[in-house]
């Protein structure tokens, strides 16, 4: 287990607090449910606390990168402690199933129709000059900076963070004291950080670079060294478990005769679905299945490291008497597949699989244990997070909720979701794949057994209905064919069946405009359900 004086660059790090800003210019196969917290209701009125004195309550994120829910990835995947260390259980969803659109909305609290940030690419607006600009400069840990807390980071950020064209590792986003970002997409060796705006490069020794360690040791100094008179915000980000799946030397040998869930929906044909689910070969070759059960078992053994880094962290907390003062969030950008609908290994599909992510929370007077089933979309994280630092949200422009007052029953009185937008805009080359001559040009993320698993009409757009009456999605692509994907979820929870067919007009039309309006709205209209 990693500890504050071993491993990955235990030492480094400890520049001076600074706030964020350009310094050049001056400034296993079991199921599980996704989960979540419930706040106590002495801290739903934290404002008055806070002006009364009381101590303002501490919060870590810690945000993982491609972390399943449906196929186990919350049980055998090396989070076994981590989900000790959690208190609460809830459904959690991204409103878009790829890493930079996702951590965009996570950090602004928009869906992505709105933070323009499209897929990870610098034309798709990834750490982008326009996004830095705009909704970047307005992300919660803008607030919270100015809440009086101590904020520090470390991990991947957005995919195209550091690069010369996005503003090289000078750049620090607003509101941050302790920078130590990833320049580019998750690796866990031979990578550059930006450690407060200046370049630090790494190796492939495990001691000194393996990042989930390095990034739990940065911030175990980052407790030691903070005001005790201030509350702090971490925002701690590990590449697992993200290809290239690099376990610690530790866990090499873990899970070696797991394979990928063989039910549900694997190597299932993608019958009546978007024509990109029905290209897949099928049953897949013998070497699409060895590929991706060998991607499941490092997936696991990468989680390892992520489990220890929660565990750690805690004991720390309890050590120093802030674990009772601390939340703890817990959740992925997206989730991800492997077999399902025979496509080997990814995310960026409109599927449970993809959309569902684990959601766990602990913190002050959380009792142990529960589970609460309505929905919490990514982007409600951020404006919990403020209502958790007292920011008033009728001043911050965010199409998210904050969820306390649906987790304290003597205290609802916000409107529990019933519905909410899941969009995605596809990706593809201008020319065809070498290993996918035979589909053209306009795909993209494709395998040595011709399997593409992203496309440009690969662009999509659902209304996921979640309530006690309806358990449905509703899918419309934006392509030639305005294809549109139905499932009665409670009846066919693997969404096996696409039953556009078989309701009735009258249900279509009303999804439709519920579609409709969910694209085009913006902060509060975006809570509107009726």
């Amino acid at each position: 287990m990693a500890g504050p004086s071993r491993g990955a660059g235990a030492g480094a790090g400890a520049a001076a607090p600074r706030r964020g800003g350009n310094p050049a210019a001056g400034a296993a196969a079991l199921r599980s449910p996704p989960l979540l917290l419930l706040l106590p209701l002495l801290l739903l009125t934290c404002c008055i606390r806070c002006a009364a004195g009381a101590a303002q309550s501490n919060i870590i994120l810690v945000l993982v990168d491609d972390q399943d829910v449906e196929l186990g990835g919350m049980v055998s995947r090396g989070t076994r402690k981590t989900r000790e260390r959690s208190r609460r259980e809830r459904r959690g969803f991204t409103v878009t199933p790829l890493c930079c659109p996702s951590r965009s909305s996570i950090l602004t609290g928009r869906y992505p129709h709105n933070h323009e940030v499209r897929n990870n690419s610098l034309t798709g607006n990834c750490s982008s000059l326009l996004w830095q600009k705009g909704p970047e400069a307005e992300a919660f840990p803008v607030y919270l900076s100015k809440q009086t807390y101590q904020t520090f980071f470390a991990g991947k950020y957005l995919n195209q963070y550091g690069r010369k064209e996005a503003g090289d590792v000078i750049h620090i986003p607003l509101g941050w004291d302790q920078w130590n970002a990833l320049v580019g997409n998750s690796q866990y060796y031979n990578y550059t950080l930006s450690v407060n705006g200046k370049a630090e490069q790494h190796g492939d020794s495990y001691e000194k670079d393996y990042l989930t360690d390095l990034i739990l040791n940065r911030s175990l100094h980052f407790l030691e060294d903070k005001s005790p008179q201030r509350p702090f915000f971490m925002m701690l980000a590990p590449p697992a478990p993200h290809s290239p799946w690099s376990a610690a030397p530790q866990y090499q040998d873990k899970y070696n005769n797991v394979q990928a869930p063989r039910d549900g929906s694997f190597d299932k044909p993608g019958k009546d679905k978007h024509w990109l689910l029905r290209q897949p070969v099928h049953p897949m070759p013998n070497s699409s299945l060895v590929f991706l059960d060998n991607a499941y078992r490092r997936r696991w053994q990468s989680l390892l490291s992520v489990d220890d880094l929660v565990d750690t962290l805690v004991k720390k907390l309890a050590s120093t008497k802030e674990l009772d003062n601390t939340y703890i969030f817990y959740t992925s950008d997206n989730g991800y597949h492997t077999g399902q609908f025979s496509l080997p290994i990814d995310k960026r599909q409109l599927y449970e699989f993809d959309i569902r992510i684990p959601l766990l929370v602990r913190g002050p007077g959380i009792k142990p244990n529960l589970t609460l089933k309505a929905p919490v979309l990514n982007i409600d994280l951020a404006p919990t997070i403020l209502d958790i630092s007292g920011v008033n949200l009728s001043t911050v422009n965010m199409d998210g909720q904050s969820f306390l007052s649906q987790m304290a029953p003597s205290l609802r009185n916000g409107t529990a979701r019933p519905y909410f937008l899941i969009e995605y805009t596809g990706e593809g080359n201008p020319v065809s794949d070498p290993y996918c001559p035979k589909l053209g040009a306009g795909v993209s993320q494709c395998f040595p057994d011709c399997v593409c698993e992203d496309a440009y009409n690969n662009t999509y757009a659902c209304v996921r209905t979640l309530d006690k009456d309806q358990n449905l999605q509703y899918c419309e692509f934006a392509d030639s064919e305005s294809f549109v994907e139905v499932y009665n979820m409670s009846s066919d929870p693997h969404q096996l069946e696409n039953i556009v067919k078989k309701v009735d007009p009258s249900f279509l039309q009303t999804m439709n405009q519920r579609l409709i309006k969910l694209q085009s709205c913006v902060g509060n209209s975006c809570h509107d359900y009726i």
